[in-house]
């Protein structure tokens, strides 16, 4: 039984009438009462595939239970799994920068669709301390000279993109959750002395400290908290110099959040949680030895993971030495070179599947918003946005990303929780939920040729048709 589960005293499985769980023991077989079991309501259908964008389709009613040979998708809404926190994009400072350049009206519509509770409902995103490879140009918020006494700290350069867009961003959506990674300290704090690569200096991570206070307490005046941090976005790579980076060993991690973090966010009554790691799914070992420690344990509200190497099993290997750590995965994104940069759902939906049937409550993609050309871009790599903004038309296209963003971010609430779900057909992942109010998400995604399959629970069943490399999501009370 996850160690996680619900323990709430009383959520309905509104489909077949029964109470999920109270104090960890389910109670599916006590004898409910007819007005304990309502009709259920019909299913509504959403649909990506071919032409079709997360389009409504006809509705699937419920029928009684009987043997088939069609491959069932059996759902147990009394084995629970984590709270879900939301879906997300990164505000990168390129992002920003593409989204400001929009005429008033457009932004507005634009953040409307991709932020409002009754459009997209992105709740979960990421924002960078300083600069990262997606920038106009390297910085930091205290550059030049060793400065211990951070006097030059200064978050003026975030006030033309980035602070902007994020003050609208939540005045549409007042719960959008925001944490803040940085991609390097300041070049004085790190060997080397730039913010290209290289190592933190331990005689810096009082300052480094301090650094992080003045961004959470500068971010705040402005209008914009912050919820979670992470010490360092990848903390096993310095790229190769080729783009702000730092290099942290997990001693220097383990101490700067155990000695210096922790304690002064506490110190000053900041209610930021600190999230370790930031990096990738093969670094789950270095994960649990730094979580082996009760001293930084205390301060360590999460895990953050990338998926660019490793699989996601690798974090469930975490979650059993360490079941009571949530863990959010936060950053994935696409190639805009890739010719099916705007078709890839599929991809993307298996990806969102594994990582939730991994224990993360959050999903945050990289940057929100990039031109035709993945710019501005000072590092390496080819990213695209979950949308592009050209640069010259102002032209939205929105990718495959967005698409596989919408099947979950527009039906899970936050508060919904992950419950049980099988299917035998390994083409055909699977996710279901249930939300606070008692409505059920079921997203499938079938990475072969159309298929019909039932849809199980255990009274009732519905038979449903996936199309070809598809993305459904399947609603109901």
């Amino acid at each position: 039984m996850p160690s996680d589960r619900t323990r709430r005293d009383v959520l309905k499985w509104s489909l077949c009438g029964l109470t999920s769980a109270i104090g960890g023991k389910s109670l599916a077989a006590l004898p409910q009462s007819p007005a304990a079991s309502p009709e259920p309501s019909e299913i509504k259908v959403f649909v990506t595939s071919g032409n079709r964008r997360f389009a409504p389709a006809d509705p699937v009613r419920w029928r009684p239970r009987r043997e088939g040979a069609v491959p069932i998708v059996a759902l147990n809404p009394g084995l629970q799994f984590q709270e879900i926190l939301g879906f997300g994009a990164a505000f990168t400072e390129a992002s920003c920068y593409n989204l400001i350049h929009l005429s008033p009206s457009s932004l507005d519509q634009l953040l409307r669709e991709l932020f409002a509770p009754s459009e997209m409902a992105l709740g979960v995103c990421r924002i960078c301390m300083g600069s990262s490879d997606y920038s106009t140009g390297p910085y930091s918020y205290d550059d030049g000279d060793p400065d211990p006494e951070l006097a030059r700290f200064s978050i003026a350069r975030d006030r033309d993109y980035i602070l902007p867009v994020l003050r609208q961003a939540r005045s549409i959506n007042p719960d959008l959750f925001l944490f803040a990674s940085p991609w390097s300290p300041p070049g004085w704090m790190k060997s080397g002395a730039s913010l290209l690569g290289g190592s933190m200096r331990p005689k810096y991570l009082a300052a480094y400290a301090q650094y992080f206070l003045k961004f959470l307490q500068a971010y705040a005046a402005e209008g914009v908290s912050i919820q979670a941090v992470t010490p360092q976005n990848e903390v096993d790579t310095d790229q190769d110099g080729r783009m702000p980076a730092c290099i942290w060993p997990q001693e220097s991690e383990i101490r700067f959040v155990r000695d210096y973090l922790g304690p002064l966010l506490k110190q000053n009554r900041q209610s930021t949680a600190i999230w370790i790691l930031d990096h990738n799914y093969d670094l789950w070992g270095r994960a649990t030895c730094e979580l082996d420690d009760p001293d930084l344990r205390q301060f360590a509200a999460g895990l953050a993971w990338h998926g660019y190497s490793g699989t996601p099993e690798m974090m469930s290997r975490v979650h059993q030495l360490h079941p009571g750590v949530p863990m959010h995965w936060t950053e994935g994104g696409s190639d805009y070179t890739d010719p099916a940069y705007l078709t890839d759902w599929v991809k993307w939906g298996q990806t969102f599947t594994a990582v939730l049937h991994n224990w993360c409550r959050s999903i945050t993609a990289w940057n929100l918003a990039l031109d035709q050309q993945g710019r501005p871009n000072i590092g390496p790599f080819n990213c695209g946005g979950v949308i592009t903004i050209h640069s010259q038309s102002k032209e939205i296209v929105r990718s495959g990303l967005y698409w596989t963003l919408a099947h979950f971010s527009r039906c899970i609430r936050r508060g919904a929780r992950r419950f049980d779900s099988q299917c035998p057909l390994p083409e055909v992942s699977h996710a279901a939920f249930i939300n606070p109010d008692g409505q059920n998400v079921l997203i499938l995604t079938n990475s072969g040729p159309a298929r019909p399959v039932i849809v199980q629970t255990p009274l009732a069943a519905a038979d449903v048709l996936l199309p070809q490399d598809s993305m459904t999501t399947l609603v109901w009370y």
